[in-house]
């Protein structure tokens, strides 16, 4: 893939009141798609550090990242001249810790916890479902 093919993506969790793995899914702002925070690089800062910078203007959600990434996905981006690219997102789990109930894409989105498996399931990308169902925090 070549420069600006990959962006850096969170997967925000927390445990239920039941002890299992809940996820922070977010709509799109087009398609009203379900997926994870995620963006471009970000000049002076680390992969992990760009993807919670995603989750808070994304998500309004901040935590514990992981630095290291627990695996990508690939989708296509619909370019704005309608060009297709197909592009990866490295994937970095954080544990949140606060859920603002405001933040910068507040009103182009929506959020919501869901249950591991039906995370996976409302997942708008395939590669994206099967990491949800394949993480351990």
């Amino acid at each position: 893939m070549g420069k600006g093919a990959v962006q850096y993506g969170a997967l925000p969790w927390r445990r239920g009141p039941d002890g299992a793995v809940e996820v922070l899914m977010i709509t799109t702002r087009t398609t009203g798609r379900w997926i994870i925070p995620k963006g471009w690089p970000i000049a002076d800062r680390a992969p992990h550090e760009a993807a919670a910078q995603e989750a808070w203007e994304e998500a309004g959600v901040r935590g514990e990242m992981g630095a290291e990434a627990i695996g990508a996905y690939g989708y296509d981006k619909l370019k704005k001249d309608g060009a297709v690219k197909r592009l990866r997102v490295d994937v970095f789990p954080l544990a949140v810790a606060q859920e603002a109930p405001d933040w910068p894409e507040a009103p182009e989105r929506e959020r919501r916890w869901f249950a591991q498996e039906e995370a996976a399931a409302i997942a708008g990308e395939p590669e994206l479902a099967t990491l949800l169902r394949g993480f351990t925090p």
